[in-house]
Protein backbone atom coordinates (compact mmCIF):
# COMPACT_ATOMS: atom_id res chain seq x y z
CA UNK A 1 0.00 0.00 0.00
CA UNK A 2 3.06 2.57 0.99
CA UNK A 3 6.82 2.53 0.08
CA UNK A 4 9.03 4.48 1.06
CA UNK A 5 12.30 4.53 -0.46
CA UNK A 6 15.63 6.54 0.59
CA UNK A 7 13.78 8.93 2.08
CA UNK A 8 16.15 12.22 3.04
CA UNK A 9 14.92 15.30 4.88
CA UNK A 10 16.75 18.44 6.14
CA UNK A 11 15.52 21.52 8.36
CA UNK A 12 17.59 23.77 6.75
CA UNK A 13 21.53 23.13 7.21
CA UNK A 14 20.18 20.10 9.58
CA UNK A 15 19.81 16.76 8.25
CA UNK A 16 17.39 14.91 10.29
CA UNK A 17 16.18 11.78 7.73
CA UNK A 18 18.70 9.48 5.95
CA UNK A 19 17.52 7.09 3.56
CA UNK A 20 14.37 6.02 5.68
CA UNK A 21 12.91 3.17 3.86
CA UNK A 22 9.75 1.36 5.23
CA UNK A 23 6.71 -0.22 3.74
CA UNK A 24 2.88 -0.61 4.98
CA UNK A 25 0.99 -3.46 3.61
CA UNK A 26 -2.78 -3.42 3.51
CA UNK A 27 -4.68 -4.53 6.89
CA UNK A 28 -1.03 -3.42 8.87
CA UNK A 29 -0.46 -1.83 11.92
CA UNK A 30 2.80 -0.94 11.26
CA UNK A 31 5.18 0.93 14.06
CA UNK A 32 7.86 3.32 13.96
CA UNK A 33 9.38 3.40 16.96
CA UNK A 34 12.69 5.10 18.61
CA UNK A 35 13.44 8.05 21.11
CA UNK A 36 12.07 11.64 20.90
CA UNK A 37 14.38 13.25 18.20
CA UNK A 38 14.78 10.06 16.44
CA UNK A 39 12.98 11.57 13.06
CA UNK A 40 9.70 9.26 13.76
CA UNK A 41 7.19 12.24 13.30
CA UNK A 42 9.36 14.27 10.44
CA UNK A 43 8.34 10.35 8.46
CA UNK A 44 4.84 11.31 8.91
CA UNK A 45 5.05 14.93 7.91
CA UNK A 46 6.99 14.06 4.72
CA UNK A 47 4.05 11.23 4.03
CA UNK A 48 1.76 13.52 4.57
CA UNK A 49 3.67 16.46 2.40
CA UNK A 50 3.25 19.22 5.33
CA UNK A 51 6.92 19.17 4.59
CA UNK A 52 8.98 18.58 1.44
CA UNK A 53 11.28 15.69 0.90
CA UNK A 54 15.43 16.22 -0.12
CA UNK A 55 15.16 13.43 -1.88
CA UNK A 56 13.66 9.74 -2.08
CA UNK A 57 10.13 8.62 -3.31
CA UNK A 58 6.70 7.89 -1.25
CA UNK A 59 4.28 5.98 -3.18
CA UNK A 60 1.37 4.89 -2.15
CA UNK A 61 -0.92 2.95 -4.21
CA UNK A 62 1.04 3.39 -7.19
CA UNK A 63 0.76 6.91 -6.85
CA UNK A 64 3.72 9.31 -5.87
CA UNK A 65 2.87 11.47 -3.27
CA UNK A 66 6.15 13.88 -3.34
CA UNK A 67 3.98 14.93 -6.60
CA UNK A 68 1.02 16.16 -4.43
CA UNK A 69 -0.40 18.63 -2.28
CA UNK A 70 -0.74 17.98 1.63
CA UNK A 71 -4.99 18.25 0.74
CA UNK A 72 -4.93 15.93 -2.48
CA UNK A 73 -2.98 13.26 0.03
CA UNK A 74 -5.88 13.27 2.43
CA UNK A 75 -8.10 13.25 -1.14
CA UNK A 76 -6.37 9.70 -1.66
CA UNK A 77 -6.94 8.32 1.95
CA UNK A 78 -4.43 8.73 3.92
CA UNK A 79 -4.91 10.67 7.12
CA UNK A 80 -3.15 12.14 9.85
CA UNK A 81 -3.66 12.33 13.48
CA UNK A 82 -0.79 14.90 14.28
CA UNK A 83 1.14 14.92 18.19
CA UNK A 84 -0.32 17.04 20.70
CA UNK A 85 -3.62 16.31 19.26
CA UNK A 86 -4.54 19.70 17.71
CA UNK A 87 -8.43 19.85 18.01
CA UNK A 88 -10.11 23.02 17.67
CA UNK A 89 -10.36 24.10 21.15
CA UNK A 90 -13.21 26.87 20.29
CA UNK A 91 -15.31 24.37 18.54
CA UNK A 92 -17.46 21.66 19.88
CA UNK A 93 -16.95 18.08 19.75
CA UNK A 94 -19.39 17.98 17.16
CA UNK A 95 -18.03 20.50 14.80
CA UNK A 96 -14.36 19.63 15.66
CA UNK A 97 -15.83 16.32 14.28
CA UNK A 98 -18.09 17.91 11.01
CA UNK A 99 -14.54 19.61 10.49
CA UNK A 100 -13.04 15.80 9.49
CA UNK A 101 -15.45 15.05 6.71
CA UNK A 102 -14.18 18.81 5.31
CA UNK A 103 -13.37 16.45 1.84
CA UNK A 104 -16.10 16.81 -0.09
CA UNK A 105 -15.88 13.39 -0.98
CA UNK A 106 -16.61 11.90 2.73
CA UNK A 107 -19.40 14.21 3.53
CA UNK A 108 -22.07 11.54 2.44
CA UNK A 109 -20.36 9.30 4.64
CA UNK A 110 -20.84 11.83 7.66
CA UNK A 111 -23.53 10.47 9.21
CA UNK A 112 -22.08 6.57 8.61
CA UNK A 113 -19.11 7.62 10.42
CA UNK A 114 -20.69 10.19 13.32
CA UNK A 115 -22.13 6.65 14.42
CA UNK A 116 -19.30 4.82 14.12
CA UNK A 117 -16.67 6.70 16.52
CA UNK A 118 -19.48 7.50 18.82
CA UNK A 119 -19.65 3.83 19.23
CA UNK A 120 -15.72 3.67 19.48
CA UNK A 121 -15.93 6.55 21.86
CA UNK A 122 -18.72 6.62 23.80
CA UNK A 123 -17.18 9.48 25.77
CA UNK A 124 -17.38 11.66 22.84
CA UNK A 125 -20.95 10.96 22.66
CA UNK A 126 -21.93 12.41 26.20
CA UNK A 127 -19.64 15.41 25.75
CA UNK A 128 -20.96 16.48 22.10
CA UNK A 129 -22.11 19.73 23.19
CA UNK A 130 -18.75 20.70 24.79
CA UNK A 131 -15.95 22.83 23.74
CA UNK A 132 -13.00 20.52 22.76
CA UNK A 133 -10.53 23.05 25.03
CA UNK A 134 -12.61 22.44 27.93
CA UNK A 135 -11.89 18.46 28.05
CA UNK A 136 -9.14 16.33 29.35
CA UNK A 137 -6.29 15.07 27.63
CA UNK A 138 -7.21 11.60 27.37
CA UNK A 139 -10.91 13.11 26.08
CA UNK A 140 -8.76 15.44 23.54
CA UNK A 141 -6.98 12.30 21.97
CA UNK A 142 -9.89 10.81 21.30
CA UNK A 143 -11.27 13.26 19.66
CA UNK A 144 -8.38 13.79 17.71
CA UNK A 145 -8.64 10.43 16.37
CA UNK A 146 -12.07 10.70 15.95
CA UNK A 147 -11.83 13.52 14.03
CA UNK A 148 -9.16 11.64 11.47
CA UNK A 149 -11.62 8.48 11.20
CA UNK A 150 -14.39 10.99 10.19
CA UNK A 151 -11.90 11.51 6.68
CA UNK A 152 -12.56 7.82 5.63
CA UNK A 153 -8.66 6.98 5.79
CA UNK A 154 -7.40 4.26 3.94
CA UNK A 155 -4.35 4.71 5.78
CA UNK A 156 -4.63 6.38 9.12
CA UNK A 157 -1.26 8.07 10.49
CA UNK A 158 -1.28 8.20 14.26
CA UNK A 159 1.50 10.67 15.74
CA UNK A 160 2.58 9.84 19.08
CA UNK A 161 -0.92 9.32 20.52
CA UNK A 162 -0.37 7.91 24.16
CA UNK A 163 1.92 11.30 24.58
CA UNK A 164 0.79 12.79 28.09
CA UNK A 165 -1.76 9.96 29.13
CA UNK A 166 -1.81 8.04 32.13
CA UNK A 167 -1.07 4.53 32.82
CA UNK A 168 -4.68 3.46 32.56
CA UNK A 169 -5.58 5.78 29.27
CA UNK A 170 -3.14 4.62 27.58
CA UNK A 171 -3.64 0.78 27.66
CA UNK A 172 -7.57 1.91 26.36
CA UNK A 173 -5.95 4.22 23.51
CA UNK A 174 -4.13 0.72 22.47
CA UNK A 175 -7.02 -1.28 22.64
CA UNK A 176 -8.96 1.51 20.24
CA UNK A 177 -6.00 1.69 17.67
CA UNK A 178 -6.27 -2.17 17.26
CA UNK A 179 -9.99 -2.18 17.36
CA UNK A 180 -9.93 0.76 14.13
CA UNK A 181 -7.35 -2.15 13.00
CA UNK A 182 -9.72 -5.07 13.07
CA UNK A 183 -12.08 -2.85 11.22
CA UNK A 184 -10.47 -2.57 7.85
CA UNK A 185 -8.20 0.38 8.38
CA UNK A 186 -4.61 0.17 7.59
CA UNK A 187 -2.30 2.10 10.52
CA UNK A 188 1.11 3.65 10.58
CA UNK A 189 2.05 4.65 14.14
CA UNK A 190 4.70 6.72 15.18
CA UNK A 191 5.16 5.86 19.14
CA UNK A 192 7.66 6.47 22.17
CA UNK A 193 5.61 3.66 23.61
CA UNK A 194 7.86 1.03 22.46
CA UNK A 195 6.29 -1.57 24.56
CA UNK A 196 3.03 -1.25 23.79
CA UNK A 197 3.34 -0.37 20.40
CA UNK A 198 5.44 -3.20 19.60
CA UNK A 199 2.88 -5.47 21.23
CA UNK A 200 0.23 -4.35 18.95
CA UNK A 201 2.00 -3.76 15.72
CA UNK A 202 2.25 -6.87 13.08
CA UNK A 203 5.76 -5.07 11.83
CA UNK A 204 7.87 -2.36 12.71
CA UNK A 205 10.82 0.01 12.16
CA UNK A 206 13.44 0.96 14.84
CA UNK A 207 14.54 4.57 14.08
CA UNK A 208 18.00 6.22 15.64
CA UNK A 209 19.19 9.83 14.59
CA UNK A 210 17.14 9.71 11.35
CA UNK A 211 17.65 6.19 10.70
CA UNK A 212 15.99 2.81 10.35
CA UNK A 213 18.59 0.46 12.19
CA UNK A 214 16.17 -2.54 12.95
CA UNK A 215 13.25 -3.91 11.42
CA UNK A 216 10.94 -7.17 11.41
CA UNK A 217 7.50 -8.17 13.43
CA UNK A 218 6.19 -6.33 16.60
CA UNK A 219 7.08 -9.57 18.71
CA UNK A 220 10.31 -10.17 17.46
CA UNK A 221 11.54 -6.55 18.23
CA UNK A 222 10.06 -7.00 21.72
CA UNK A 223 12.80 -9.72 22.29
CA UNK A 224 15.62 -7.65 20.17
CA UNK A 225 18.30 -7.36 22.83
CA UNK A 226 19.24 -3.65 21.62
CA UNK A 227 15.86 -2.88 21.75
CA UNK A 228 15.22 -3.90 25.45
CA UNK A 229 18.29 -2.28 26.59
CA UNK A 230 17.75 1.05 24.84
CA UNK A 231 14.18 1.53 25.32
CA UNK A 232 12.39 -0.97 27.78
CA UNK A 233 15.61 -0.74 30.57
CA UNK A 234 16.32 -4.85 30.27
Amino acid sequence: MLSVRKLSFSYGDLKVLWDIDLEVNQGEIVTVVGANGAGKSTTLRNISRLVKASSGEVVFDGVDLLRLEPHQVVERGIVQVPEARRIFPEMTVLENLRMGSFVKATRKDRARNMERVFTLFPRLKERERQLGGTMSGGEQQMLAIARGLMANPRLLLLDEPSLGLSPLLVKHIFEIIKEINRQGITILLVEQNVYQSLKIAHRAYVVETGRVVLSGKGQELLADEHVRKAFLGM
